[in-house]
């Protein structure tokens, strides 16, 4: 509908410039023809600002141009008003008939409908979850499960090749600790005082003593935790991504940690940072020179002892991430990763790259689950977590993961499980969903009356209900657009909430199925098709957050 728009607007704001003198002369731009929606329904359907943007080259006053294209686009059929407000804005009201045929617009385009081009032939690399085989995942984890994998798929709505991937960190310390605590369980020793407790260890480890090949009894401790490290992670890890699968969340790429290194990749990131005059010797150990690029510290890369840091890990993973032939690299982080920003961005432009851009970092903050008002504290496989289990099985996959969504990342969230379990207008999952199934139940019964699909007149699309809900459905796109843009997944998830409560208000004022004493009309034929075109996107939207579109609740 914008780019409709556009084309009227663009013709009135060149008639404009060329009846002033050397405005022929001045290119107008896409950028400046963006077209806004106003807060203020009163204000109308769209705005516009390119009176002000093209005031000063053409060498006049912003309300003076914008009045002179205001009354050029009245003109245009399509077009019910064009005013001019404050200092330059330009407020356009579609004819009724035009506005309704956004409805026909959305029923053609289907699942397409909201779907654009703004991010195509970007290839996008997005880590997120990344969470390490040590356990089950906890509620951070699980919340970037579902805002990863929906932010994904808003990526790809806007045209971007995302590559969903997974850093498998099998290497280092928890690892140690995770093997210490299976064999501890296998031997019914007391947990490690630095190990693992809950009674998935004690699962886990009666599986690897189950399955093993190996005769664990004529083995001596050391060989018996290698068994124990081995299997027991492929357990762990098997684990993760059958729940995570279970939750709607699945991966391109599982990337090992050990591959940075027998790669090479790491040799290769140091050498040519090294190249860059950005490595240095100190101490006996290898430094990357991270200040030069504003981080608090210099940071070793590889120890005296000759060991690699976990910050050669970092520069090998993104070396090996570029020369993938990803240009940008989204890593989801934890609330407790804010102070690798300064670092990573500082090795990003030691490489040459541009911070934020070639790299981006996005923090999200934790989650707590509230029963009856009070913290869930413990999970009952973990022990000292709560875990997705623990959410799916209290409220579902569905309204688990719409809740883990709709808020922003930057806020830590407190999820109301009873809220979730309810049937009612205020859990916002139900109330999106239970829309959608209107939609449909609507569709059953006006074939059932006789309403089908013959005729669609939009003018008779004229209640301010509908005009409400055309307004919201014009949307969508843009909505949309903006989530992919900013990384923000929530702002489809607010949308669909605000689209629920129009099309039930609707539904209350305007009839799809004649009255008992009334014959099938054009107006009950053209209104299925808006309640076709409110289900369409309440389907897609609730499609991109990875949650089901039930046919009847």
């Amino acid at each position: 509908m914008t780019a409709d728009l556009s084309t009227p607007l663009a013709a009135a704001v060149r008639s404009a410039l060329d009846a002033r003198e050397g405005g022929a002369e001045i290119d107008v731009t896409a950028a400046d023809l963006v077209l806004d929606r106003p807060r203020n329904r009163e204000h109308g359907d769209w705005a516009s600002n390119v009176a002000m943007r093209l005031a000063k080259r053409v060498g006049t006053n912003p309300r003076e141009l914008a009045t002179d294209i205001a009354e050029r686009l009245a003109q245009d059929p399509g077009i019910a008003r064009a005013e001019v407000a404050g200092p330059g804005f330009i407020n356009i009201t579609l004819d009724v008939a035009s506005a309704g045929e956004l409805a026909r617009t959305i029923v053609e385009a289907g699942d397409a409908y909201g779907r654009g081009d703004a991010l195509q032939g970007r290839r996008i690399n997005l880590e997120f979850v990344s969470a390490n085989p040590t356990g089950p995942l906890h509620m951070g984890g699980v919340r970037w499960a579902a805002v990863g994998d929906s932010l994904a798929r808003v990526l790809e709505a806007a045209g971007a090749d995302v590559t969903r991937e997974y850093y498998f960190n099998d290497h280092g310390a928890q690892i140690d600790r995770f093997a210490r605590s299976l064999l501890a369980a296998y031997l019914g020793e007391p947990t490690p005082e630095d190990g693992y407790g809950g009674a998935y260890i004690g699962e886990i480890a009666a599986q690897v003593a189950a399955n093993t090949s190996e005769d664990l009894a004529a083995l001596d401790r050391d060989a018996q935790q290698e068994v124990f490290r081995h299997d027991g992670v492929e357990l762990m890890f098997g684990e993760i991504k059958a729940k995570l699968h279970e939750f709607g969340v699945d991966f391109d790429v599982f990337f090992h940690e050990d591959t940075v290194h027998t790669s090479g990749a790491v040799s290769r990131a140091i050498e040519r940072l090294r190249d860059e005059g950005h490595v240095f010797e100190a101490d006996g150990a290898t430094w990357l020179r991270t200040t030069t690029f504003g981080d608090d510290k210099d940071r070793v890369i590889v120890r005296s002892d000759g060991e690699p840091t976990y910050m050669s890990g970092d520069i090998g993973y993104y070396l090996d991430k570029r020369e993938r032939g990803f240009e940008e690299n989204l890593i989801m982080l934890g609330a407790d990763h804010h102070g690798y920003i300064g670092r990573m961005m500082a090795m990003v432009a030691a490489f040459g790259d541009e911070p934020n851009v070639n790299l981006q970092l996005l923090i999200g903050q934790m989650v707590n689950l509230v029963r009856d008002g009070e913290p869930v504290r413990m999970s009952k496989r973990a022990g000292n977590i709560v875990t997705l289990d623990d959410l799916v099985e209290a409220v579902g996959v569905d309204a688990g993961r719409y809740a883990l969504v709709r808020s922003s990342v930057n806020t830590t969230l407190d999820i109301d499980l009873d809220l979730l379990a309810s049937r009612t207008n205020d859990n916002p999952v139900y109330s999106v969903q239970y829309a959608h199934a209107r939609t449909r139940a609507v569709d059953r019964n006006a074939a059932t009356a006789g309403v089908d699909r013959s005729t669609f007149d939009p003018s008779l699309l004229d209640h301010e209900t509908e005009a409400a809900l055309l307004g919201a459905l014009r949307e969508y796109p843009r909505v949309v657009a903006q989530a992919a843009e900013l990384r923000e997944p929530h702002r489809v998830a607010r949308f669909l909430e605000e689209l629920a409560g129009l099309y039930n208000r609707w539904y209350d004022a305007r009839r799809v199925i004649p009255r008992a004493d009334e014959e099938v009309a054009d107006v009950h034929r053209t209104r299925l098709q808006l309640n076709d075109a409110a289900g369409q996107v309440l389907r897609n939207g609730l499609g991109l957050l990875g949650v089901h579109a039930p046919e009847r609740m």
